[in-house]
C-alpha cells in the first residue's frame, strides 16, 4: 500500500472505529438476536436458533396493528407534508418584503420540544368532563357534534396522530424548498416568459425539474422518518399506545424490550430487522423510480 493511501486511512480510522462500534455491530448484535429462540434475558441463554421470533411476530396482533398504524402515517402524512411545503414554500419565494420574517415564522415549530408540541394538541383536541376542546368548541360553532379526538374512534385518533406529525415535520421541508428554490437559475424562467409559457407549464417543466433532487432527498428522509414514528404516538396517547390502539412499529420494539409486556429482546430485534427490511424496499423502490423522475 502507498503511503499516501495509508495515510488517507488512518485518518479514516476514527471514524471507521466510530461507525463499527455504534452502528456496524449493534446491527449485527440484533441480527443474531432475532434469530435466538427461547432467549432469556436474566440467564442470558437460548434453546434453539431459527425463525421462530419472525413467525411470532408476524402474528403477533399488537404488531399487526403497528403496521397497519405506520403505513397509514406513512401513506397520509408524507405525501401531504412535502406537497404542503411546496405550495408554501412558492408561496414565501413570490414574498419580496418580510421573507425572512416568514420564513422564521415557519420554522419554529421545529425548534420545539416534540412532547411539548404533542401535549398542547392533545389539550387542543382532548375532551373531558370539564371541557369539549377548543377543536370541538368550533366543530360546535359551526353545528357539529364533538368527537373524543383522543380516546373516541380509530379515525378521530390516526387524524390528530397524521396532523400532529404534518405539523411538526413540514417547517423543516419548506426551508428545504425554499433554499431549493432560492437556487433555480432565473434565467430559464425570463426565457420562458419571453416565449409566452404559462406558471403552470414552468411550475411542471422548470420548477419541478430545478428543485427535484430536493424533493426526492425530503420523500425518502420522510418516509424513514414516518416509519420511526413514535414519541409523536406517546405526547398524544401516552405511554400505553397498544390500549389506545395507537402503537407504532418503533413502539412496539421499544414494549418488548422495556413496557409491560418487556423483557423479550429476540422479539424486539426481529420486529427491527422487518421494520429494516420495509424501510430498506421503499427506500430500493425510490431510489429506481428517482433514476427517471430526478434531475440532477
Amino acid at each position: 500500500m502507498k503511503r499516501k493511501e495509508l495515510k488517507g486511512w488512518l485518518y479514516l480510522l476514527p471514524a471507521i472505529i466510530f461507525l463499527g462500534i455504534f452502528m456496524v455491530y449493534p446491527l449485527i448484535d440484533v441480527f443474531v438476536y432475532s434469530l435466538e429462540e427461547g432467549y432469556n434475558s436474566a440467564s442470558q441463554t437460548y434453546f434453539g436458533v431459527g425463525m421462530y421470533n419472525f413467525s411470532y411476530v408476524l402474528h403477533d396482533t399488537y404488531f399487526l396493528q403497528a403496521v397497519k398504524n405506520t403505513i397509514i402515517l406513512v401513506l397520509i402524512t408524507v405525501p401531504l407534508s412535502t406537497g404542503l411545503a411546496l405550495l408554501i414554500s412558492l408561496a414565501l419565494n413570490s414574498i419580496e418584503k418580510l421573507k425572512d420574517l416568514f420564513q422564521t415564522i415557519y420554522f419554529l415549530p421545529y425548534v420545539t420540544n416534540t412532547l411539548a408540541v404533542g401535549l398542547v394538541f392533545m389539550i387542543l383536541f382532548k375532551k373531558t368532563a370539564y371541557t369539549e376542546g377548543m377543536i370541538n368548541l368550533l366543530i360546535n360553532r359551526f353545528g357539529g357534534e364533538s368527537i373524543d379526538f383522543i380516546d373516541g374512534p380509530y379515525w378521530a385518533k390516526m387524524f390528530v396522530l397524521c396532523f400532529y406529525t404534518i405539523w411538526v415535520v413540514l417547517p423543516f421541508k419548506v426551508l428545504i424548498l425554499t433554499s431549493a428554490l432560492a437556487s433555480v437559475d432565473q434565467n430559464l424562467y425570463n426565457a420562458a416568459k419571453v416565449d409566452g409559457t404559462s406558471p403552470f407549464r414552468i411550475f411542471y417543466k422548470i420548477t419541478i425539474p430545478m428543485i427535484s433532487p430536493m424533493i426526492f432527498y425530503l420523500v425518502i428522509t420522510g418516509f424513514i422518518g414516518a416509519f420511526k414514528a413514535y414519541s409523536d404516538a406517546v405526547a398524544l396517547f401516552g405511554t400505553d399506545l397498544n390500549a389506545a390502539g395507537m402503537n407504532t412499529i418503533v413502539g412496539y420494539v421499544y414494549d418488548m424490550l422495556y413496557g409491560n409486556s418487556g423483557g423479550y429482546p429476540s422479539y424486539a430485534s426481529a420486529a427491527a430487522i422487518i421494520l429494516f427490511a420495509i424501510v430498506l424496499s421503499i427506500t430500493c423502490i425510490n431510489l429506481l423510480v428517482s433514476k427517471k423522475h430526478v434531475h440532477y
